[in-house]
């Protein structure tokens, strides 16, 4: 199996919200997960590590998307992810609140 730092469902692009942003490709149901964005982990200065996925989605306080918190069991570790809080369509950005900073 190859690494994909983001699902096939989104993409990279420039965002009116601020620098780059995460957009769908493809027509997103509610609830569709999209992938791990954070590993927590105290070993690091902010207590996780940011993934692909986590470092281009933008804030919003009107988020189409949410991060929770779950136990990966197969790394035996807390990690966040990214899922779908409504049906996003295909060209949309995916926006979610921050966690664990603010944005500026």
């Amino acid at each position: 199996m190859n690494y994909k730092p983001l699902p096939k469902e989104v993409t990279i692009k420039e965002s009116n919200i601020d620098g780059l942003g995460l957009f769908a490709t493809e027509d997103l149901t509610k609830g569709k997960e999209l992938g791990i964005t954070h590993i927590l982990d105290s070993r690091w200065k902010d207590g996780y590590i940011r993934l692909p996925l986590g470092g281009f989605y933008n804030h919003s306080e009107t988020p189409n998307a949410e991060n929770y918190l779950m136990y990966h069991d197969k790394y035996q570790v807390k990690v966040y992810l990214l899922r779908t809080l409504r049906d996003i369509k295909d060209g949309e950005e995916i926006v979610s609140r921050y966690i664990g900073y603010t944005p500026l």
